[in-house]
């Protein structure tokens, strides 16, 4: 397995109190490092624009990235860059690429991408919910057109729905995008109802669900959504906001269902995608739960 991050991603800084913050990632590559101490890491790259250009408006690149400012600028009530914030927006898409291009290149079955800001929130023409780029479509999006694959899926399992991942996408019968999320909660979006050109699935859970329902909706249908578009490469939205730690949203969720899932798409991976799995972090903002359930999302992958 390749780990992919970059010391830009803990300089991105939304501002003092954000739930957001350096402290998250810091989290994530300490007990990472910790547990899978073998593991070759990589300095993610920089995303080209015209990559960010598959899925984003040039309206919205060039406002992430071109726009001068001092100090920090606010984009929405929950979304701020600060100066070293466009560089990190890259680097976290620049990963998705770097990862999707070793798992087809051959060079490793797994990678995972411990990058922030998160991504899946931003559609293809506005920054919101702490995301700048949404990296996983950026990735879903080289795959298809500089590896030419025809099936490529994006499994999310972040409590918040990734509106943005679905709006991207909504249309694309190329990508298959499934997601379990708490409704309602914020975005607001992803309802059971929303099935695109039958490309999108998705299963809300009640607030105060737990491993019960969490896992009877990826069994009863998610991955029967996903068995069924046989993906040559699963892209992963790797979210840990629904333990039962999280401070900003409900859900009652353990490691271990964090491990079950990652071991369930690993054996749909090897079905279908020769085992490849790119798995990025999205969301989780108890530092104690994003430590236990990274780790235990990697082991579920086969890490």
């Amino acid at each position: 397995m390749l780990f992919y991050t970059h010391s830009a991603c803990l300089a991105h800084d939304p501002g003092a109190g954000h739930p957001e913050c350096p402290a998250r990632l810091e989290a994530v590559l300490h007990a990472v490092r910790a547990a899978f101490p073998t593991h070759p890491w990589r300095d993610a790259p920089r995303a080209p624009r015209d990559a960010l250009l598959r899925v984003h408006s040039a309206a919205l690149v060039a406002d992430v990235l071109d726009t001068p400012f001092q100090g920090s600028r606010r984009l929405d009530e929950d979304t701020a860059l600060s100066a070293d914030s466009p560089e990190a927006a890259l680097r976290a898409a620049g990963a998705g690429i770097a990862a999707v291009d070793a798992v087809l290149g051959g060079e490793a079955r797994l990678a995972f991408c411990a990058v922030r800001p998160p991504g899946h929130h931003a559609t293809g023409d506005t920054a919101m919910g702490f995301c700048l780029f949404n990296a996983v479509a950026v990735a879903a999006a080289h795959a298809l057109h500089v590896h030419g694959l025809q099936r490529v899926a994006i499994a999310d399992f972040d409590v918040h729905h990734g509106n943005g991942s679905q709006d991207i996408f909504a249309r694309e019968p190329r990508v298959m995008y499934v997601s379990s999320h708490q409704s309602p909660l914020y975005p607001n979006t992803g309802l059971a109802s929303e099935t695109g050109v039958g490309n999108l699935a998705n299963a809300p859970l009640a607030p105060g669900a737990g491993s019960e329902a969490f896992r009877a909706a990826w069994s009863g249908a998610l991955l029967p959504a996903l068995d069924r578009f046989r993906p040559q490469l699963l892209l992963v939205s790797a979210g840990f906001d629904g333990h039962r730690l999280d401070p900003l949203a409900d859900l009652a969720l353990e490691a271990d269902d964090y491990r079950w899932l990652g071991a369930e798409l690993a054996t749909l991976a090897a079905r279908h995608a020769d085992g490849r799995v790119v798995s990025m972090l999205e969301g989780g903002y108890s530092l104690a739960a994003l430590r236990a359930c990274s780790v235990a999302h990697l082991q579920g992958l086969g890490a």
